[in-house]
């Protein structure tokens, strides 16, 4: 009996200006021992040193407010509206990057959040 194909998760990123990138891994190393194929986070984020050393060689998808807003998450959270005009950044990434790379966009592990960082997972 053959081997079901396995692809690589998406790691939705939301990280405040500024990070440290320690504590970025931090975050990503309490998930686990993962296979993480792509990073996705607000375009506004994009630059960031934490976000780039996540990323390193992945793929690294990132999305408008508008785009985020419209995805329908289970944790959406007001302070994250205030702040970036979307009520999910993390959740909402992950999704829109696994569906953009041919995942079913279902949430695998849902925010977690760290100092200064969110974290979650999609396949």
């Amino acid at each position: 009996m053959p081997h079901p194909v396995t692809r690589p998760l998406v790691l939705g990123v939301g990280v405040e200006p500024g990070t440290p990138v320690a504590y970025l891994l931090e975050a990503v190393a309490a998930l686990g021992d993962l296979d993480v194929g792509t990073v996705a986070t607000l375009d506004r984020r994009l630059g960031e040193p934490s976000i780039e050393a996540v990323a390193g060689g992945r793929t690294l998808l990132a999305y408008t407010t508008e785009e985020l807003d419209a995805v329908d998450v289970p944790h959406p959270s007001a302070v994250v509206r205030r702040l970036t005009g979307t009520g999910s950044v993390a959740e909402a990434a992950a999704i829109l990057a696994a569906r953009a790379t041919g995942g079913a966009g279902e949430l695998v592990v849902g925010k977690q959040r760290g100092r200064m960082v969110t974290v979650a997972l999609a396949r």
